[in-house]
């Protein structure tokens, strides 16, 4: 289902200027007609002269796959963020944008500490943290789905796993939201000082925290601070730098991406009211209802790659070493020649490999985390409020590398 946006007649002459630092009107709101005008007519689409943009899904799987797709963004950063400053230290130190080694020593680490059996062990508080959100919701004149609710979850999971005392977790969300938001395209000055500012702070206050848990450690098995700074892989550790930058990407793709999950899936649902009635009858759904959610309003449309060597896609085209590749999710995520009817929201559909997590060895190292939350965050306030409805124009994040809502105003019946 499109919300409005229509691509012209002369889409081919309107695509070949296609650009994510500068996107045409409407696309912010619905990307998806754009992404299927790329998918059909430019599905290699040029964004630069090394650099690409991949709209198929048999292509950003095999990027994915493919040994010489590099994670590393030293290259790309530097002139974005500035060498050596505060973004650009963080982000080329984090789990995400790295290679093995550091990749391997500190995803081995946190999948440790995120196994099934943490998982389950997180699953009671869960529930009762939502419960108490919406008893509280019950009381406002006009509730927030996004402030209130979806924004509050991961931030408290998350302060859990690592331990963070309830009353320091206040400034954790906009620190993440300023050092994310530097990751759009063309992030404006203002944005990048901002995002300075934050990593800076937040590592001010990681320093303390990280001191105050080698003093006092907690159990590893519970606590994912304690086993990042005791763990070892092969014999290392991970140096003061590393542990520090990797706490804040855990706390930032934490809360942001599973914020953004419930937001949209509690959109799309409320969108879509036969499906959301689907859910309210038939709650043994929610397992499917959120790989469907995940697939049809993907937290995290773009992600990137650095092609090392020459990477052969499957119709044949070939990129070449040294270019930038923007693979489109949220594109990839809708392709016709995946799904039936894509643009249809089927909380039941299967089968459903959808790529919001990525896919390979940087898939989400807390993509089961995310599923449990959204899980939990949809299943129990549809369950309590079957007939939800919006009670204003949300506003959406304008963002286009992170689709989400900065306000979700709802009425609970």
């Amino acid at each position: 289902m499109h919300t409005g946006a229509i691509v012209p007649p002369d889409r081919l002459a309107r695509l070949a200027g296609f650009s994510l630092a500068a996107p045409p009107p409407g696309f912010v709101d619905d990307p998806y007609p754009f992404y299927a005008a790329l998918r059909a007519d430019s599905p290699v689409h040029a964004l630069g002269p090394d650099a690409v943009l991949l709209t198929r899904h048999a292509d950003v799987m095999a990027v994915y796959r493919d040994p010489a797709a590099r994670s590393d963004k030293r290259r790309e950063f530097a002139p974005k963020f500035g060498a050596g400053t505060p973004l650009f230290e963080h982000h080329t130190s984090s789990l995400v944008f790295n290679d093995p080694p550091l990749h391997t020593r500190v995803r081995r680490l946190l999948l440790g500490a995120l196994n099934q059996r943490a998982i389950a062990r997180m699953e009671p508080g869960l529930e009762r943290l939502t419960d108490a959100l919406l008893d509280r919701m019950a009381g406002l004149a006009a509730p927030d789905l996004i402030e209130d609710y979806a924004a509050r979850i991961p931030v408290e999971v998350i302060g859990n796993l690592l331990e963070v005392p309830a009353e320091e977790r206040g400034p954790l969300r906009d620190w993440s939201l300023a050092i994310l938001w530097a990751l759009e395209p063309a992030p404006a000055a203002a944005v990048l000082e901002r995002g300075h500012a934050a990593v800076e702070g937040f590592l001010d206050y990681l320093r303390s925290l990280v001191a105050r848990r080698r003093a006092r450690p907690a159990d590893p098995e519970v606590d994912v601070l304690t086993r990042l700074i005791q763990g070892e892989v092969d014999g290392e550790r991970l140096s003061e730098a590393e542990l520090l930058h990797n706490c804040i990407f855990l706390l930032n793709a934490g809360h942001e991406t599973t914020t953004n999950l419930i937001g949209n899936g509690l959109h799309a649902l409320m969108q879509h009211r036969g499906e959301l009635q689907r859910l309210a009858a038939q709650p043994a759904l929610i397992a499917t209802a959120v790989e469907e959610l995940l697939r049809y309003e993907s937290p995290l449309q773009l992600n990137n790659r650095l092609a090392a060597a020459a990477i052969t896609l499957p119709g044949g085209e070939v990129i070449a070493p040294g270019t930038f590749v923007t693979l489109a999710v949220g594109a990839a995520n809708r392709d016709p020649a995946v799904w039936q009817e894509p643009d249809r929201l089927d909380i039941g559909r299967k089968p459903n490999p959808q790529l919001a997590f990525g896919h390979g060895p940087h898939a989400c190292a807390g993509l089961n985390v995310a599923r449990l939350e959204a899980r939990v965050a949809i299943g129990r306030l549809v369950a309590r409020y079957p007939r939800l409805h919006p009670a204003a124009a949300p506003e959406r994040d304008p963002r286009v590398r992170f689709r989400g809502f900065r306000r979700l105003p709802v009425r609970l019946v």
